[in-house]
């Protein structure tokens, strides 16, 4: 560090009576902030696409909560899967662990959508509007005049309209783009709820990318406090290499003063960072990985015919010691169990049914003699159908000959739907040998087998002469 004064005990973006300062970043450029942006473009696109791709009719990927109804890939989750939901959140959340461990806020510069979309839209969209960020401070600073307001409302403007699209396909996520759409071409007092709900998601995502901000990084986001306790002298981050660039300061024209570092203290790591951090000051809370500094650095690298790689990424040991990323025993751990999860996880998901039967004992008599010879139970049967088809139900005696007579009409399950009914499971009293038996029941469609359920029998004894 270049002395005792750059260090700092407040964030960048509040001075020292914790008023908010305003982040003017200039616009950066360079190799990964290109390939950021085509990353970028993939996952806008994928975002807007993805609730209009459909697959039997149905979107590919739904979250209604309401309704209790997930598609991931087209295929449908109920209430009763909420096990592979509960496992499948574990499995992100030591993949997270893990990641967090070897590559630091990797997701958050690249990946995140609070990056993408402030950076990758909102940001260029604020450079068209009020200029470079110079430009911006010099606006920010101007007395309201015509030139003023039109670019700041502008501005705004432009932002709520993209809010809103952001908002509403969100909102598609969760309801389908077929309510969506019903929503904004019916008449308003039949979706008064609807639209108000329209409405509040726009602005939670206009308040966030025209005012927040970074704010959401570095206090509303758990990842953030998440990687200062994951982290270690091993983990892959964008850093400084203080051995390298130490003591800073301005080298003579045309002239290389030995003493100083590679380091000319020119500033524009910082102006570039969209939290406003000095990199040179080591791994920060608000620092998400997202390059900036690094592109800006090996530009002016570059300039001053120096290697690249003064701020890149890399960790605290090879910074310190030269040596390469090592598999500590730590990383080791996390991914044995990011595998057994995993593993668990993708048998659990391949041996799921898409038709599961539940049948239960009706509650009151044990048994009916329904003759000298007959011995009937009565039972309940739910049918969970998670599939796009509908077709009929029948049951029919595994383990035990017998006969199953449905209480009323065939059962008919209808596509993503549950049946109920009643039946009587009808034996023959030689065919009780125990008061209490177990007995399989085949469910079937037509002559298919779609699951076996079992369940108990209950009734008298036959007494062998």
């Amino acid at each position: 560090m270049k002395d005792d004064k750059s260090f700092r005990d407040i964030i960048y973006t509040a001075d020292e009576e914790g008023h908010r300062k305003w982040v003017f970043a200039a616009k950066p450029s360079g190799r990964f902030y290109n390939w950021r942006t085509i990353i970028s473009y993939v996952y806008l696109i994928a975002f807007f696409a993805l609730p209009f791709i459909k697959v039997h009719g149905e979107p590919i990927f739904l979250f209604n909560i309401p309704d209790r109804k997930f598609i991931l890939f087209g295929v449908i989750f109920w209430p009763q899967d909420f096990y592979l939901f509960a496992l499948g959140m574990l499995t992100f959340l030591v993949f997270i662990i893990f990641f967090t461990v070897l590559y630091g806020r990797l997701f958050c510069g690249w990946i995140c959508p609070q990056t993408v979309f402030m950076e990758m839209v909102f940001r260029k969209i604020e450079y068209l509007f009020e200029g470079t960020a110079e430009h911006q401070r010099k606006l920010a600073k101007m007395q309201w005049n015509t030139e003023k307001i039109l670019r700041k409302g502008g501005k705004q403007v432009v932002f709520f309209l993209f809010s809103f699209l952001v908002g509403n396909t969100f909102l598609a996520y969760i309801i389908g783009v077929d309510r969506l759409y019903e929503i904004i071409t019916e008449p308003l007092k039949e979706n008064v709820g609807g639209l108000a709900i329209m409405m509040v998601f726009s602005f939670a995502f206009f308040i966030v990318f025209a005012f927040l901000r970074e704010q959401i990084c570095t206090f509303a986001c758990p990842y953030g406090r998440l990687q200062g306790v994951l982290l270690d002298k091993f983990s892959i981050v964008v850093a400084y290499d203080y051995k390298r660039g130490e003591p800073r300061g301005h080298h003579k024209h045309g002239e290389e003063d030995k003493q100083l570092g590679d380091c000319i203290d020119c500033g524009l790591c910082v102006r570039v960072c969209p939290t406003g951090i000095d990199i040179r000051n080591g791994t920060q809370l608000e620092c998400v990985n997202c390059t900036a500094c690094i592109d800006a650095c090996d530009s002016i690298m570059d300039k001053i015919n120096k290697p690249r790689g003064l701020v890149r990424y890399s960790s605290e040991n090879n910074i310190v010691t030269g040596e390469k990323l090592k598999f500590t025993p730590r990383m080791k751990a996390y991914s044995l169990v990011l595998l057994l999860l995993v593993s668990v996880l993708t048998t659990l998901l391949a041996t799921r049914k898409d038709v599961t039967a539940t049948v239960t004992r009706s509650s009151g008599q044990l048994y009916q003699k329904r003759d000298s010879v007959l011995v009937t139970n009565i039972y309940n049967i739910k049918v969970a159908n998670k599939t796009h088809e509908s077709f009929p139900i029948h049951l029919k005696l595994e383990n035990v000959d017998g006969k199953v007579e449905m209480i009323g009409n065939e059962m008919h399950i209808n596509s993503e739907d549950l049946a109920e009914g009643k039946f009587f499971i009808v034996l023959s009293r030689d065919q009780i040998h125990t008061m209490k038996m177990d007995v399989q029941i085949g469910v079937y469609n037509d002559d298919k087998k779609i699951s076996t359920v079992k369940t108990t029998f209950f009734g008298p004894v036959s007494k062998k002469k």
